[in-house]
């Protein structure tokens, strides 16, 4: 696989779960509302699957070292991926109660960041288990200080 694209997916997964899964927690935190947490999950997939792959775009032609061509597959397939991966976690949002969506949804966000790190550190040949440990503990941290920012939004405006 092309280094282009190897950026644009790499970027885009783990922007797509990381943002989203922190994104799901908050506003369930401050609202218990799953039309609000999904109308927030299609919201940031588009707004920031587009500001992520113009990110990738303009960091790429800043660097002056990638042929148009790699530029535009990174932005695209930055696009893509995070838009893809993000709308992904509608499905449990739609199908479960609020509470094992919340649950399942931090799950698979989990599962696949340890699994595509898990294959990134094979393809480094580097040992995978400190990568998807401090990969993990920083989705943690993101997901911990959604939830506390949703409590705090709810009691102080709710």
């Amino acid at each position: 696989m092309r280094e282009s694209f190897k950026t644009g997916i790499g970027f885009g997964l783990t922007s797509g779960i990381i943002t989203t899964v922190g994104l799901i927690v908050g506003l369930h935190a401050g609202t218990e509302s799953k039309i609000v947490v999904i109308g927030g999950v299609v919201s940031i997939a588009i707004a920031d699957a587009c500001s992520d792959a113009l990110g990738i775009h303009v960091a790429q032609e800043a660097q002056d070292r990638h042929s148009t061509r790699a530029i535009w597959e990174a932005t695209l397939s930055t696009f893509a991926t995070k838009l893809v991966v993000s709308l992904t976690f509608i499905i449990p949002l739609a199908l479960l109660p609020n509470r094992t969506a919340i649950a399942t949804s931090v799950g698979w966000g989990m599962l696949l960041l340890a699994t595509f790190n898990f294959y990134m550190a094979r393809a480094q040949q580097v040992r995978p288990w400190a990568i998807i440990g401090e990969h993990l503990a920083i989705a943690c941290l993101v997901i911990v200080m959604a939830h506390v920012v949703g409590h705090w939004v709810h009691s102080t405006f709710g």
